[in-house]
């Protein structure tokens, strides 16, 4: 039997997360293949890598006899909709966590596509017609309804050769590794897929758990070019919000609304009560947000927030907190006087009420805008994070918004690990692996971190990836 490595995603870059685990000659059979797709996310950034995600999906949906999903983010999970209506219909194995997630972000981004085809429609900015979302909302549902939840830490067995079990990744509530045993003639290979791993910084997870064995790794490689500062995030985020405070001012805050919303608000809270910031109101503008925080605190395997024998998570949240859930609500939040501070999604600035912020808030210069998470080349939260103020303005809705507002960001609260963390969890592996194949990264951070991968370990074989490919690992 050969095995094979299909990166069909996510290789050489950070959206679009796909690769198939391949099987040929399974059952001692030699025509016989068995594919397993680890993660089908959505390619997101410029509209070149967009457009993307409406190319027919390779291998095809008849090809795959099963998907692993490692965690909820779009970018892992945001092409499964796609994929269920070209016909996929086998299960989609998951944690709890991810599955209660996925039904959350599956469903907020098919009504964003929904709702963007219907803007296009009636504005003709589109040149499609007429503009169809690339997935709807019985899309999503077919997605959801082939959820199939399983445990951590228990192998379950796809076939006579093939089985895989969940590990703690500590990245986002329900995230795991995805380890595979391949019987090969008796002999027992392991492969593990990181998935996006946590690190031991987060006030909010608990971090990914520490391999035995395994003989091959696929290694996200996000931040495998930059260490991030050791300083306490903590004490970044008060003095910004004090000194915008101070302007009597508006902290806008875009946040992914899975994981980095959650830390964030227990990170305002945590200096509400130490008296280094003053409390002043807090709303989070993102129903999606709202629902992720609910569902965090629903998973203690998961977090480290302790939690009343009642249920009471009230010290979680900020004093003076707000949540919106309608349009309305969002409208009259876009209209408050500071000093407030105001959360939202998308953290990439792709969509959603966010940007209805940005087009109020960016032209006042006592307003902030704080970036908390990584930002993807081509997105609009890279050009205002990288360039903006220095243009001095930001095309919004087909609109120039003069930029006048202070631009801060904070690399610290990344749910990522960095270089040094990803090195240090390679080396905290009983049984280090014979070869690491790095994805899920630039090519500079992917080529940065095989090196010092390669420095530090030098009996492992490391590839870095930076184009989709196809690799035999084992004949």
């Amino acid at each position: 039997m050969s095995v094979y490595l299909d990166f069909t995603g996510g290789a050489g870059e950070v959206t679009g997360s796909r690769t198939v685990l391949r099987t040929n000659g399974a059952g001692n059979n030699p025509s016989k293949t068995f594919s397993t797709l680890i993660d089908c996310g959505l390619f997101q950034g410029p509209s070149d890598s967009r457009a993307r995600n409406w190319e027919a999906t390779k291998p095809g949906p008849t090809e795959i006899a099963a998907i692993v999903l490692t965690h909820a983010h779009l970018d892992h999970s945001g092409r499964l909709p796609r994929f269920c209506q070209e016909g996929y219909a086998g299960p989609i194995y998951c944690t709890k966590g991810t599955a209660e997630l996925g039904k959350i972000l599956l469903l907020d981004a098919a009504f964003l596509e929904e709702e963007q085809a219907a803007y296009a429609r009636k504005t003709g900015y589109s040149h499609h017609k007429p503009a169809l979302p690339l997935f709807t909302e019985a899309d999503a549902n077919l997605a959801i309804d082939q959820f199939k939840q399983v445990p951590r830490n228990q192998w379950q067995a796809l076939n006579s050769e093939v089985q895989f079990q969940f590990l703690r990744a500590g990245h986002i509530t329900g995230a795991s590794l995805a380890q595979f045993s391949i019987d090969m003639n008796g002999v027992k290979k392991i492969i593990t897929f990181s998935g996006d791993l946590g690190n031991h910084r987060s006030i909010t997870m608990r971090p990914p758990v520490d391999l035995a064995e395994t003989d091959i790794l696929v290694l996200e490689s996000t931040y495998g070019s930059r260490i991030h500062t050791r300083m306490p995030g903590s004490a970044l985020l008060s003095d910004v919000i004090n000194r915008t405070m101070d302007r009597k001012g508006v902290l806008v805050i875009p946040a992914f609304a899975v994981g980095r919303t959650q830390e964030i608000l227990f990170m305002i809270r945590q200096l509400e009560d130490n008296k280094t910031i003053p409390s002043v109101p807090v709303i989070l503008d993102s129903p999606m947000a709202a629902a992720a925080t609910k569902n965090f605190l629903q998973h203690p395997e998961d977090h480290l927030i302790e939690i009343a024998s009642n249920g009471d998570a009230t010290g979680f949240l900020p004093r003076q907190f707000e949540a919106t859930h309608s349009t309305k609500e969002s409208m009259a939040a876009c209209l408050k006087d500071g000093p407030i501070i105001v959360i939202s999604a998308s953290g990439m600035l792709s969509g959603g009420r966010i940007l209805h912020h940005l087009r109020t808030r960016l032209p006042n210069p006592k307003n902030t805008v704080l970036f908390v998470g990584y930002q993807a080349e081509g997105s609009k939260g890279h050009y205002l994070q990288n360039e903006g103020k220095a243009c001095g303005r930001m095309r919004i809705f087909h609109t120039e918004v003069p930029i006048g507002a202070e631009i801060a960001s904070i690399d610290n609260l990344s749910a990522h690990a960095d270089q040094q963390d990803l090195v240090e969890w390679v080396g905290r592996i009983q049984k280090l692996p014979q070869k690491i194949f790095l994805n899920h990264g630039t090519k500079k951070s992917a080529d940065q971190l095989a090196y010092q991968i390669r420095r530090r370990f030098p009996t492992i074989d490391v590839t870095s990836l930076d184009a989709a490919t196809s690799i035999q690992i084992y004949k």
